[in-house]
């Protein structure tokens, strides 16, 4: 899809992600959730 406004051009295309790609993201998500269960493992004694 592509609109013209005001000599301004901006266009959206779909993203087509790999496999690899979506592993890739899952395993950051699980980092990201086990570094943030640390954290609050650290801070909630005080």
């Amino acid at each position: 899809m592509t609109l013209n406004i005001l000599f301004l051009t901006v266009t959206i295309k779909k993203r087509h992600v790999s496999a690899e790609d979506v592993v890739r993201e899952q395993m950051a998500k699980e980092i990201i959730e086990q570094n943030r269960d640390r954290q609050f493992s650290i801070y909630r004694p005080f």
